[in-house]
């Protein structure tokens, strides 16, 4: 199982709002969401509950693609969010997420003791690319006691 197969297994929300992993590499995670009636707003578009939790699921995802291999000694936490609504968004809406720092540099402050937090900031696109949303999701690793 790939890490968006894993979250779309595991992850309710993700399986209610019938969230799509196009992409979940340690680099770039990629999840769209359908247009769906059921999920829309008052003007005809997704909720911005919805955009919210698709926005904070790519964060996921890039997290588990980038420090997977460190879950054995450390939970991935997500700290705090804000999120900037900046256009209607109408149709299909997809979420990139990116790291805010290299994963290198998180690994080694695990490995010398400490709890790091990092930033994964999260552009949401209409189908015609314009940016309707913008997102970053500070996240920590937290060590197993």
């Amino acid at each position: 199982m790939n890490v968006g197969e894993l979250l779309a297994a595991t992850v309710p929300m993700a399986r209610t709002l019938n969230l799509q992993f196009l992409e979940t590499t340690p680099e770039r995670a990629v999840v769209r969401l359908p247009d769906q009636p059921d999920y829309h707003n008052h003007v005809g578009g997704p909720h911005a509950g919805a955009m919210f939790t698709l926005a904070e699921s790519a964060s996921g995802a890039i997290v588990l693609a980038a420090f997977g291999d460190q879950l054995s000694r450390a939970v991935p936490l997500a700290v705090k969010a804000e999120i900037g609504y900046k256009k209607l968004a109408k149709g299909v809406v997809t979420a990139t997420a990116t790291l805010g720092r290299p994963a290198a540099e998180v690994i080694a402050e695990l490995d010398a003791g400490g709890r790091p937090e990092f930033p994964v900031t999260i552009a949401i696109q209409r189908e015609d690319e314009a940016v309707t949303g913008e997102m970053t999701v500070v996240w920590t690793l937290r060590p197993n006691a």
